[in-house]
């Protein structure tokens, strides 16, 4: 269905249907989110119990084969999931991650996520990382010129 789009615009569109799902469950996404080992989630996700659940964004099999970080993700959230369009080879996920699949706007949940809970001194850090990130980019949004700013002055010292 969606073969035919570069392998970014197909990240775009599942990214954008996956937050749409978190969003429709009460989850609260935050897209591109650094954690504290280095790597960056494609969406954490807080969730209305106060977990926490990763979402992982596949554009094709390439994506996936090539990329080896996603376990490192585990360590950072409760719940796994991938999220892939139609076109994805489903058979090549893991069958211990939750599975979105996607299109167009739309995602449907074919596969729940088992839990793995955080430790709670853990999740009371990455609470605050998710709290300060999202609250930045929320105050970049309403002053893009001061956050620039702020952002200069940060990589001079």
């Amino acid at each position: 269905m969606h073969e035919t789009l570069a392998p970014a615009a197909r990240t775009a569109l599942v990214c954008r249907a996956a937050v749409r799902f978190c969003a429709l469950r009460g989850w609260a996404p935050v897209q591109e989110m650094p954690l504290p080992n280095g790597r960056r989630a494609d969406i954490l996700a807080l969730l209305p119990d106060g977990g926490f659940a990763v979402v992982e964004v596949k554009s094709c099999a390439r994506d996936f084969l090539s990329d080896g970080k996603w376990p490192d993700y585990r360590e950072y959230c409760d719940r796994l999931y991938f999220a892939v369009d139609l076109d994805f080879p489903e058979g090549l996920l893991p069958a211990d991650a939750g599975l979105l699949v996607t299109d167009g706007p739309e995602a449907a949940l074919l596969r729940e996520a088992p839990a793995h809970p955080l430790a709670p001194a853990r999740r009371r850090a990455l609470l605050h990382r998710y709290a300060v990130v999202a609250a930045g980019r929320l105050a970049a949004l309403s002053d893009p010129a001061g956050h620039a700013e702020l952002r200069a002055a940060l990589k001079v010292e």
